[in-house]
């Protein structure tokens, strides 16, 4: 089996635009492709998790990535997906957040001489002249069919804004900028960018007259069809500062019953005739099943030392066994005599927003203490159950220590 069918069993391939020409590329480890990774956060998500590992097969296989970090298109911002214009970030913070995926991408990317490479577009599209960008580029665009892109489409509804509009072309430049000085034949992306990529190989074919090819890689989302990569509301980050180890193996350890065979294929390395097996497993080992897909992708992205703790915190959580010193954990001190109020322990391990979602949590019965419900809004955790650890649960999958420090 070559890359190219091992990912379409996997199901990670959405679109292609030439599915005959891309599979002899990567199958033959000839392809030079590129993914764009725009600096809106200085920490990647689980999001991006499957692209980074998608590069790393391709890689494995003989393939050469181009990482390209968006300090360029992050300025103009994509409005791909979104009911609003993105915030607007400064020079500063862009570079800041670049250095910050570099750092992480590194964990997963070869990168070096004959190896991969990571490029940043703020190298080219910040010394455009934008007089000259229009005569080069913009002839080979149709606002027309621009204004049909889905990409579009939900923000023509509330205002799309010129800025946004000029999206599309950054990218495609992109993807000509590439092919003209890397070689760079193949773009791959989230299925939500077919029509920008599609921007990129027209453009290609029109000033080059070159064959360029796209593939789509398939979002992650649930069996509800909602992305997969957030808890409360929150991003779950790469960076172990904004998402512990723990919490991420437990993101994972808790993802719905229907989603877990799909998220061992496309996030994985584990062989596709194992994961066969995996499937035919009896119902009871479903459990087994998510804490293998936790502790894979734990120690893909923190180590294997960490995925160790977050597993051995978790089993101290739900069956009794191992420690809980790794459980994600807030200090208090100067704690008067009658101890301190669950609401302002929950502040302050950033549980709660304010205490009157606090009280409607508790209301709710959606908070323990110790594995006893909390009934009680003004109940104090005291000093004696701080000393020793107090253990808040959060709903049905957040977990938290509170300890006088």
């Amino acid at each position: 089996m070559g890359i190219y069918e091992e990912l379409k069993e996997r199901g990670l391939l959405a679109q292609v635009t030439d599915e005959k020409e891309i599979r002899e590329l990567i199958n033959a480890g000839k392809a030079t492709f590129y993914i764009g990774f725009d600096c809106t956060a200085d920490s990647l998500t689980a999001g991006h998790f499957m692209t980074l590992v998608l590069m790393k097969r391709l890689q494995l296989a003989g393939n050469k990535p181009i990482a390209l970090i968006g300090g360029g298109t992050t300025m103009i911002g994509d409005p791909s997906g979104r009911s609003d214009m993105r915030k607007m970030l400064t020079i500063e913070d862009i570079r800041h957040n670049a250095a910050c995926f570099k750092k992480q991408m590194e964990r997963f990317i070869e990168f070096g001489e004959g190896k991969a490479l990571m490029l940043n577009n703020a190298d080219w599209l910040l010394n455009l002249n934008y007089v000259d960008l229009l005569r080069e580029v913009g002839a080979c665009f149709s606002v027309n069919k621009m204004l049909t892109a889905e990409c579009y489409k939900q923000r023509m509804e509330k205002g799309l804004s010129f800025l946004e509009f000029n999206y599309m072309i950054m990218q495609s430049y992109d993807f000509y900028h590439l092919y003209k000085n890397y070689g760079c034949s193949l773009q791959f992306g989230g299925d939500d960018q077919w029509s920008n990529m599609l921007g990129g190989t027209e453009l290609i074919r029109r000033k080059l007259g070159k064959d360029a090819y796209a593939l789509t890689i398939t979002l992650l989302t649930d069996s509800n069809g909602m992305k997969m990569g957030k808890t409360a509301g929150n991003a779950v980050w790469l960076d172990a500062n904004k998402t512990s180890p723990f919490e991420f193996y437990q993101y994972w350890r808790n993802v719905g019953d229907a989603d877990v065979m799909k998220c061992l294929k496309m996030l994985t390395f584990i062989p596709l005739d194992v994961l066969k097996d995996m499937e035919h497993w009896d119902d009871n080992r479903i459990n087994e099943k998510k804490m293998i897909l936790a502790h894979e992708l734990t120690e893909m992205v923190h180590g294997k030392e960490e995925a160790d703790k977050a597993e051995a915190a978790a089993k101290a959580l739900f069956s009794g066994e191992g420690d809980d010193e790794n459980m994600p954990t807030t200090e208090l001190e100067d704690v008067p005599a009658e101890g301190v109020a669950i609401l302002d322990a929950m502040l302050a391990a950033g549980l709660i927003a304010s205490k009157g979602e606090g009280r409607r949590l508790i209301e709710q019965g959606g908070v323990s203490l110790n594995g006893e419900k909390v009934t009680d809004v003004y109940l104090h955790i005291s000093k004696e159950q701080l000393k020793e650890g107090a253990k808040i649960k959060k709903g049905k999958k957040i977990f938290h220590k509170i300890i006088l420090k």
